[in-house]
């Protein structure tokens, strides 16, 4: 049942962010239980879909949940969150703090409720500096944080995003590993906290970790920037057919490849004999392999520098990364059955663990699927919940097998 078996997780997220990280520790185990505006998160409606309101972003950043819809504005509503936020081990929620002090949600209410309680925010900015209140969004963040510079550097000289939404993965990520530090803690102690994840900072660590280069130093030894990254050869390289991802890097790696290569002309080079003299000649010798894999096909590549030990992989598509026989082998991508939308391609839990094997448990919920079966479970009758559906703070559960 996952190493979070036990822990219960009230999640106030919306987009990808949140959700993300949500969705890691449902698949881990915990019991995630999704509070959705009446409208729903708004990624239900990014198709293509086969229903309306379960479109892909959604399937696949919110599965291991179950959804029930609350309007937080309305007393009723406010009042159901507290009742689940009494017993719970976790809450995830997205919006500005400002947003959930108006909701008068914030730490300082929740925590007397639940003074256990792992208060977890995932936002834009630091509360201590002076962009604390401003909204933020993966684009905003990634050219805040040089990404768009570093693209126009090492391409056309056009500043371009990253086409993947990776601030939001990033984010969700340290925000996984903040949540089960805070558990550890808080069984420790037995006391909960609040912990903010902004994004803002995440990423400028994320991307300065590896580009502070002499800006490290003060003063500057340089204007920052890791050389290799920046290499504009740095990429797949063309074959005669195609196109291949490969890596030689160290020593050893290096010397198999001029074995394989016949290439001993450059084993005498100092550019290429050594780690320091490659790293000083970076640009030189990734144009020079840029040069010598153009002269055989992308299958000849893979067998010569399998055999040799050198680092090689395809470079996939969208579609061709479906059928990679690594992914193929471990079923990676395997097809499962949706109860409304039919067959559908998910992804594996990507950690395993020896004694708390995690499997997904559930698929992505339709809107207020479990909304009854929630409420019930902290102690609302049957005729409460249809005076909250009457009032408009939840909705009517979702028709069977309807979407």
């Amino acid at each position: 049942m996952g190493p979070l078996k036990g822990i219960k997780v009230v999640d106030m997220t919306t987009v990808l962010m949140g959700p993300y990280a949500t969705q890691m520790l449902g698949d881990y185990g915990a019991d995630v239980i999704k509070v959705e505006s009446l409208d729903g998160d708004v990624t239900r409606l990014i198709g293509p879909m086969r229903h309306a309101g379960m479109g892909p972003v959604f399937l696949n950043t919110n599965r291991s949940k179950r959804s029930i819809c609350l309007d937080l504005k309305k007393p009723a509503g406010r009042d159901a969150v507290l009742r689940l936020l009494k017993d719970a081990d976790v809450l995830v929620y997205n919006v500005r703090p400002q947003a959930m002090a108006r909701l008068q949600l914030g730490y300082d209410v929740v925590s007397k409720i639940n003074p256990r309680l792992v208060y977890a925010g995932v936002f834009g900015f630091g509360q201590d500096g002076p962009y604390a209140a401003k909204p933020a969004y993966d684009d905003l963040i990634q050219g805040a944080t040089a990404l768009p510079a570093l693209m126009a550097q090492t391409g056309d000289g056009v500043p371009r995003y990253v086409p993947n939404a990776l601030v939001d993965r990033i984010v969700g990520l340290t925000a996984v590993g903040a949540i089960c530090a805070s558990l550890v803690h808080r069984d420790r102690t037995g006391r909960g906290q609040r912990v903010d994840i902004p994004m803002f900072e995440t990423m400028a660590g994320f991307v300065m970790g590896d580009h502070m280069g002499g800006l490290t130093y003060e003063p500057p030894l340089d204007k920052g920037g890791y050389a290799r990254h920046l290499s504009r050869d740095r990429r797949p390289y063309k074959t005669s057919d195609g196109y291949l991802s490969v890596i030689v890097y160290n020593d050893k790696q290096w010397e198999n490849f001029f074995k394989a290569t016949g290439r001993d002309d450059l084993r005498a080079d100092a550019k290429f004999a050594t780690f320091a003299g490659r790293a000083a000649n970076i640009d030189v010798v990734y144009a020079e392999l840029a040069r010598i894999f153009e002269t055989r096909t992308t299958a000849e590549w893979i067998d010569l520098l399998t055999k040799a030990d050198v680092p090689v992989m395809p470079m996939h598509d969208l579609a061709s990364i479906l059928h990679d026989e690594h992914l193929e082998a471990t079923g990676f991508f395997p097809v499962v059955e949706h109860p409304t939308e039919g067959p559908i391609r998910s992804m594996k839990v990507t950690a395993s663990w020896s004694e708390t094997e995690a499997e997904p448990q559930r698929l992505a919920p339709r809107l207020n699927e479990h909304g009854a079966e929630i409420l019930s479970e902290v102690g609302y009758s049957t005729d409460e919940i249809a005076a909250m559906i009457r009032d408009g703070a939840t909705r009517s559960a979702p028709e069977q097998g309807a979407s």
